[in-house]
């Protein structure tokens, strides 16, 4: 490593040594004899936090783990009854992956992920990003991953007078800098610090070149369709009592349920709409 990068990688550990997230659930996992920690658990934390801040995931995987501790009980469950629980995370389709990631492990892989990135990447809800994660969280491998607050640091001290930065740069001097006997430390630390660069500094992702804004919540049709699923979850109801019930325009409630129930996040019986 170059002199600069061995600072950086100094920074990073001291902020991580004084300002960590240590007690979050997913950091507390027991670590067995091996080295591991539960995949299952991992995967469950690394969904929710998908465009999600993590003091809204804290209570939800919690009560997410209490529900579904294992990939056998996530498996065998309904899809009704995990949108249940994931009600308030929003983007409830990731419900729907992690249900289907659970029974392909279960019956695939007789309920053990498989420790090879490879495999963990052909999984539903798993893309290039979540295998990484598996791969350094759950069974510490030094696998080269980037995501928005590990982009936000590099982006930071490396590029700060630049735009349309690319991924690929940024992964050359993620592999120079990876701790090759702890990444799972360094990847928390580095999202750590990434997250306080974000609040603090401002941020830095606007100067990548694969930095896209989220549309905003209000008057989405993420909106309808998360009131769409909170009312179902509590009992079935017809289109009329929906639309009724939510404060939006019928023929939006109209092509919402229709969106939803294309997804399989809704089925329709006889004349009434509810969870699966």
């Amino acid at each position: 490593m170059t002199q600069k990068e061995q600072e950086f990688v100094r920074t990073v550990k001291a902020f991580y040594r004084r300002h960590g997230r240590h007690s979050l659930p997913w950091r507390r996992l027991r670590l067995r004899k091996d080295d591991t920690v539960d995949p299952y658990k991992i995967v469950v934390s690394e969904i929710m936090l998908q465009q999600t801040q993590v003091d809204r995931v804290i209570p939800k995987y919690t009560q997410f783990i209490q529900r579904f501790p294992n990939v056998r009980s996530l498996a065998q469950a309904s899809l009704g009854d995990v949108l249940r629980v994931w009600q308030g995370l929003g983007y409830n389709r990731r419900a729907k992956m992690l249900h289907q990631c659970a029974k392909e492990v279960f019956e695939r892989y007789k309920g053990t992920f498989p420790r090879a990135y490879e495999e963990l990447v052909t999984l539903p809800g798993v893309g290039p990003y979540t295998a990484g994660a598996i791969m350094a969280f759950a069974f510490n491998e030094a696998v080269p991953l980037i995501e928005t607050n590990v982009r936000t640091v590099f982006l930071h001290h490396f590029f700060k007078d630049k735009k349309e930065v690319t991924n690929t740069e940024i992964l050359r001097l993620v592999e120079r800098t990876l701790d090759r006997k702890n990444p799972r430390a360094w990847y928390a630390a580095l999202m750590d610090y990434g997250t306080y660069v974000k609040r603090n500094i401002g941020n830095q992702n606007v100067r990548s070149r694969h930095y896209t804004k989220q549309s905003p919540f209000k008057g989405s049709n993420r909106e309808v369709r998360g009131a769409l699923l909170r009312s179902l979850s509590q009992t079935s109801k017809s289109l009329l009592m929906l639309v009724r019930e939510l404060p939006f325009d019928r023929d939006r409630i109209v092509e919402q349920v229709r969106v939803l129930t294309a997804e399989g996040l809704v089925v329709k019986k006889k004349t009434t709409y509810c969870l699966p």
